[in-house]
């Protein structure tokens, strides 16, 4: 479905499903961060809803938090960014030690062609959500980086959630990867 008119990068509120069909295939990426097999096998069989809550709080601090939850109702990752650019470590379920930061940033401050590129007007207005993770690599034993814009695109001749991902890793040694991430919006949260 497609997102309606009020709900924009001002305010995410609200469901969203992972759209498979429109969403590139992330296996390759949660492979190069150490996700297992039997993991990966189990997140690509089941559909992914993000409840979405978007705020500020008394202290004028911009948050997303994002509820994952896997068909069935089993409760999956929480993704709770406040928009400082302050480094934050976390423990993730899936991912493990990684270390991320978040901000709201206009589409010409975005460096990368492809992190900047597709979005709606509104979106480039409003200004694009750049989202930063890596792994802690003390810790994981891990070494990749992950670096995504939200907003909204037209695709198909509606408007959606999308979110453009570049991911590195120390063991892809030709590049980076580029993937888009589509989402249907099922209602409010």
């Amino acid at each position: 479905m497609a997102v309606p008119p009020e709900v924009t990068n001002k305010n995410l509120t609200g469901k969203y499903t992972m759209n498979k069909t429109l969403s590139d295939d992330s296996d390759d990426i949660l492979k190069l961060q150490g996700v297992s097999w039997f993991k990966r096998r189990a997140i690509s069989m089941f559909t992914l809803t993000l409840g979405v809550k978007h705020y500020t709080d008394e202290a004028g601090n911009e948050h997303i938090d994002v509820e994952q939850t896997l068909s069935g109702g089993i409760k999956g990752t929480n993704e709770d960014r406040t928009l400082d650019w302050e480094e934050r470590s976390d423990i993730d379920d899936v991912f493990g030690a990684v270390i991320g930061q978040s901000k709201k940033v206009k589409a010409e401050e975005v460096e990368d062609e492809f992190l900047k590129s597709g979005w709606t007007e509104e979106a480039v207005e409003d200004g694009l959500v750049l989202a930063v993770d890596w792994s802690d690599t003390p810790k994981s034993g891990m070494d990749w980086r992950a670096e995504m814009t939200w907003g909204f695109e037209i695709l198909n001749g509606e408007r959606r959630h999308a979110r453009h991902l570049k991911f590195t890793s120390s063991n892809k040694k030709d590049g980076p990867i580029f993937k888009r991430l589509y989402y249907d919006y099922i209602g409010p949260n």
